[in-house]
């Protein structure tokens, strides 16, 4: 897990029962860190984003959504790595097929923006972003696959305005989501598609934020430009 992860999601993930061994997303590879143990303890990988049992379990959100709410017109799914968007799109897909989804990633952080509209996977520095659970440097070659062929678009959002998404929901839902979470709100809030007279579904992804963080976080919401 990355040092500066959220000091709520170790302590969770320890209550859990885990390891948590910590590394430096700016200067160490997550990857090469993992195969480290697994050659040493003979241990088993289960990629983040990039395994099929992963983007399978992470659509049933989506699933579940049209399910209980019905077909839709557009989707926005936050994307890091592309598991979640992966697996909300396939359920899209089956379940509501004329539903165009969107993934919505950080402005500092586009590489899976880039990736879609070059057409090839595109690598980049270690982002710098509020939305940490999606500063991935890469799309997988799995991913990256799905959301060619189903994709719509990727758009992005600026970290002002996952703050003011943040506020948003706090203050008027009285719900608290990570900055990863509020995403594919943000572009819904910030009209970063034509969205006039659609149905719209927006995935909320994760509330692992410290307390200490979202509180100066939305503070900063009232000298930020209006969402």
């Amino acid at each position: 897990m990355p040092a500066d992860a959220p000091r709520a999601k170790k302590n969770a993930t320890q209550e859990y029962g885990a390891r948590v061994v910590e590394y430096d997303r700016a200067t160490q590879d997550r990857e090469q860190v993992a195969r480290q143990f697994v050659e040493r303890d003979g241990l088993s990988l289960i990629p983040p984003f990039d395994y099929a049992d992963v983007i399978a379990g992470q659509g049933t959100a989506v699933k579940e959504l049209l399910e209980d709410a019905g077909g839709l017109d557009a989707l926005f799914v936050p994307v890091g790595g592309g598991g979640l968007i992966s697996g909300s799109v396939l359920s899209a897909h089956a379940i509501s097929p004329d539903c165009q989804v969107f993934g919505v990633e950080p402005e500092a952080g586009n590489d899976a923006q880039q990736s879609f509209r070059s057409g090839a996977i595109v690598r980049i520095a270690q982002p710098q972003s509020i939305a940490d659970g999606a500063l991935t440097q890469a799309l997988g070659q799995l991913t990256f696959t799905l959301i060619r062929r189903h994709v719509k678009d990727i758009l992005t959002v600026t970290d002002a305005q996952l703050v003011q998404a943040m506020r948003f929901f706090a203050e008027r839902m009285k719900i608290v989501v990570e900055p990863t979470g509020c995403l594919g709100a943000a572009a819904v809030m910030n009209e970063a598609a034509s969205l006039k007279g659609m149905r719209v579904g927006v995935v909320l992804s994760g509330g692992n934020v410290d307390l200490a963080s979202y509180g100066a976080l939305l503070a900063q919401a009232d000298n930020l430009p209006s969402a």
